[in-house]
């Protein structure tokens, strides 16, 4: 048996069946709308335009860190004939650049106490921000290698450089002033950030990665390609600006 349509406290059901209806006719009216064509009229980060880094260099990172991690990160992602290696692609200028940022600060993360070891899902627990894992890390890192291989990490053969790294993942070496795992995860996580970023943050230089992958980038539609089924629509990948300026090392 069909319910009883329910009505709120002084409302009739003549109400709810005539707003019903002019529902109903707005949505009809809406399949009749005229699609748009042509360019899009707004312009990207019109009121909210990203920051410009004139400064050609490094804004957070001093040349010792370069050093070792441009080496962490081309053994992170090597070259090959895929792509080129991470330093090449831009990932150290990238994860520079978000260390200089709010990022690197944790400005919008809450970081009062207390501070304890939580489950994976839980996050991040460290009272550590990102910065303050780079520096502990980078000069942790280069101590250990003086210490048992008489040369800094960059130096090393990279044979050697991955064993180091794969002790680090797996926590078999312990680095002084910071979880060495911790810190290999971080390192990670931003070199495949910057890797697959918009250049428009530092990395992804030329966007190889997207070229690599076939990701069409930051386009405004896809409307000319959605009855194009299973072909390479052989799209040149787009930045967020559009400009091959932003792919530049700032």
């Amino acid at each position: 048996m069909r319910k009883p349509l329910k009505t709120l406290p002084g409302v009739t059901r003549r109400q709810v069946l005539t707003w019903s209806g002019a529902a109903f006719a707005l949505s009809a009216g809406s399949a009749k709308a005229t699609s748009l064509s042509g360019p899009p009229g707004w312009q990207p980060f019109s009121d909210n335009p990203p920051e410009t880094l004139d400064n050609k260099g490094w804004l957070f990172l001093n040349e010792n860190e370069v050093t070792t991690l441009e080496a962490i990160v081309d053994r992170l992602i090597p070259a090959d004939e895929l792509s080129p290696g991470g330093k090449e692609m831009g990932c150290v200028v990238f994860i520079d650049r978000q260390l200089h940022g709010f990022y690197g600060n944790f400005e919008r993360l809450y970081m009062e106490g207390p501070f304890q070891d939580g489950a994976p899902e839980q996050g991040d627990q460290s009272p550590l921000t990102p910065r303050q894992r780079y520096r502990l890390g980078l000069a942790a890192l280069d101590d250990y290698t003086r210490r048992h291989h008489h040369k800094r990490f960059h130096e090393l053969a990279p044979e050697l450089q991955d064993n180091l790294l794969s002790g680090l993942e797996n926590g078999d070496i312990t680095l002084d002033g910071i979880d060495g795992s911790v810190f290999f995860a971080q390192v990670l996580s931003n070199t495949t950030e910057g890797f697959f970023a918009d250049p428009i943050y530092g990395g992804n230089r030329d966007m190889a990665a997207w070229k690599m992958i076939g990701f069409p980038g930051a386009r405004y539609d896809y409307r000319d390609f959605i009855e194009k089924h299973n072909e390479d629509l052989r799209l040149t990948p787009v930045s967020i600006t559009g400009s091959a300026a932003w792919m530049k090392k700032g």
